[in-house]
């Protein structure tokens, strides 16, 4: 029985050792975090046809606001992992959170919501092979959501 034991305990430590080093290794080609920032992955599920899906990055930040419509500015950087060719994304010139200047109703309490970052980064290509690797500010979050083309397209009209 303890033998049996042992064999649970040593089994279980090689699992968790092998699965701790593939996700390590799948992380080498990317630069670590820098100061002040944090190293977000998002690890796509492979799909039947990828190339019917994109990728849309959702950061932003978690704040008590007002009524008003608020975000914040910043430019989505792409990079490229030097000596392996693998992209990855850092947030940069992040603005202090601004907004529309509507009068709010006196009785309206402010409330906790996600405030987004309006960047210049649109859809991203749906690769499940890569990891996708973002760095943002400390204290922001990544979200995303995929999008997927429907099977009906039209067709333009020479005029």
């Amino acid at each position: 029985m303890q033998r049996y034991t042992k064999f649970l305990v040593i089994s279980g430590f090689l699992l968790f050792s092998a699965s701790v080093l593939a996700a390590s290794s799948e992380m080498k080609p990317y630069p670590p975090a820098e100061k002040d920032y944090k190293r977000m992955v998002i690890h796509l599920q492979p799909l039947t046809n990828e190339d019917n899906n994109k990728l849309e990055l959702i950061i932003g930040k978690t704040l008590k606001v007002d009524c008003n419509r608020h975000w914040f500015g910043g430019q989505l950087v792409e990079e490229i992992a030097k000596g392996w060719g693998f992209p990855y994304f850092i947030l940069k010139s992040v603005s202090e959170p601004v907004s529309t200047l509507m009068a709010c109703p006196p009785d309206k309490q402010q409330l906790e919501t996600f405030v987004q970052v309006r960047s210049n980064e649109g859809l991203l290509r749906y690769n499940s092979k890569l990891p996708v690797v973002v760095y943002v500010p400390a204290g922001f979050e990544v979200h995303y959501r995929i999008w997927t083309a429907g099977e009906d397209t039209g067709a333009a009209q020479a005029e």
